[in-house]
């Protein structure tokens, strides 16, 4: 079996029938990694030795005759925000490398390995995942697989590269303002934030927590949607984690998608992008015969309102540290939430009430349509360290508009999938599947209906 192409289901299928062991393909990961991470700079710890001891665990379960899991002996690695027992918990800073060692999981990793996935590392950011470029000034920058020229996005830059260079099929990231999707898009693969509170983030470095979702990296929509349904669930540990009943999503793949509603998203979702950016959404419509669009309303200020939320809650977090500790900050990092502390309360208020009224404008607007089609990004992945770009002939800073067309959705914790759209001699692009809370499942379902016409896909990068 190739290990570098095989997706997450492939390897699992192949463990549990006895055609590979779970220690054979862990050591596969593990040595990809150690020959190749150099070039990408996606893991900041590698748990080896836990890592194989797992394995070996399983391929005794297994010829035992007991069942091993659906991920049985599939290599995953996390976002370094994500609490590995054993192991500090950085979520990219210097400051956290003197923490104490978590004493247990946190319940995502905790899922996948029940489910019998091996953990083999954590995975670089954008420092407390206030970024969208993951150039680290502590660990390095991530580089992009199709480019290492350029950014592999962020914050969760290492989750996404790691799966574009096929050094494992399956991570972990989080999204506040476009954290998964936006390095999806730049790496080309598939990046998937599920409703806010849809899935547990106890054991999670958080960076706003009304804005906070976590979520999986992987090259095919079936990956996607095992790695959701086993990680769905109430928890405890997380208070926002919704009680709701679990839906799998899995069995409804190869379900016809004609009684689905899908639009393009018009207006502000058409504005201040490459015009690449917008044709990959026009191949998308044009593949599954959409005509229709929709006016997701007041985007900009729910983009506006989402960075005055995101710098508040995020300063306040971390104020003692930002008084006690300033240098010892990413520059980047420390200027934005020394701007966040000063945002005036009534702003916050104010930002909030409009957060209510949009989230009830929005809910208008998925009565008339269930799935809504938007760009991920407007361009495709700049170079590392590049300050500003030139779009509708203004120029403007890189980093911040990486999620324009991110953080509006955010802002109400809509469920959305980007889906890779690779383009031949040129860097990848993303499209956004957007839907209302808790209709993971009709996006998921028209990703699946998009795969297999050819019109999304992420192959490893060589």
């Amino acid at each position: 079996m190739n290990f570098d192409s095989a997706d997450a289901i492939t390897i699992s299928t192949a463990v549990r029938e006895g055609k590979v062991s779970a220690v054979e393909v862990t050591k596969a990961a593990l040595a990809r990694i150690a020959t190749r991470n150099h070039l990408f700079n996606c893991f900041t710890t590698i748990t080896a030795e836990t890592a194989l001891t797992d394995a070996a665990l399983i391929d005794r379960e297994i010829a035992q005759g007991n069942h091993s899991g659906v991920l049985a002996g599939v290599p995953f690695a996390v976002k370094n925000l994500f609490d590995i027992a054993g192991f500090t918990t950085l979520a990219g800073s210097k400051i956290n490398a003197v923490n104490p060692a978590a004493t247990q999981n946190a319940t995502a990793v905790a899922k996948l390995k029940q489910a019998g996935a091996v953990l083999v590392g954590a995975l670089n950011m954008d420092e407390y995942a206030y970024g969208f470029v993951t150039e680290n000034s502590h660990y390095g920058a991530t580089h992009n697989p199709h480019d290492l020229q350029r950014v592999a996005g962020g914050s969760s830059g290492g989750s996404a590269a790691a799966v574009a260079a096929g050094l494992v099929p399956l991570t972990l990231g989080s999204d506040t303002n476009g954290s998964i999707r936006v390095p999806a898009a730049l790496c080309g693969v598939f990046g998937f934030k599920p409703t806010y509170g849809r899935l547990s983030r106890a054991g999670v470095a958080l960076f706003s927590s009304s804005f906070d979702h976590i979520g999986p990296f992987a090259r095919s929509v079936q990956d996607i949607a095992t790695v959701f349904d086993v990680l769905q669930g109430e928890d405890d540990r997380d208070p926002i984690c919704t009680k709701r009943p679990a839906e799998l999503c899995l069995p409804q793949l190869k379900q016809d998608i004609s009684d689905i509603r899908i639009a393009i998203a018009a207006d502000y979702f058409t504005k201040g992008a490459e015009p690449e950016a917008l044709a990959a959404v026009q191949k998308v419509a044009d593949a599954i015969e959409v005509t229709k669009y929709v006016i997701i309303p007041e985007a900009h200020r729910a983009r506006a309102a989402a960075f005055v939320i995101t710098a508040s809650e995020g300063a306040n977090l971390h104020l003692d540290k930002l008084r006690s500790r300033p240098e010892d900050f990413d520059p980047a990092t420390r200027d934005r939430f020394l701007a966040g502390a000063l945002i005036p309360s009534s702003w916050y208020l104010q930002a909030q009430r409009f957060r209510r009224w949009y989230r009830d404008r929005i809910r208008e607007v998925f009565q008339n349509v269930d799935v809504i089609l938007a760009p991920t990004t407007p361009i495709s992945a700049p170079l590392i360290g590049q300050q500003t770009m030139i779009l509708d002939g203004e120029e403007i800073l890189v980093r911040p508009h990486l999620g324009l067309f991110t953080q509006p959705l955010s802002f109400i914790g809509l469920p959305v999938l980007s889906v890779p759209i690779l383009r031949p001699n040129a860097l990848p692009l993303g499209v956004q599947l957007i839907a209302a809370p808790y209709n993971e499942a009709l996006i998921l379902r028209v990703a699946a209906t998009l795969e297999a016409k050819g019109i999304i896909t992420s192959p490893i990068v060589v």
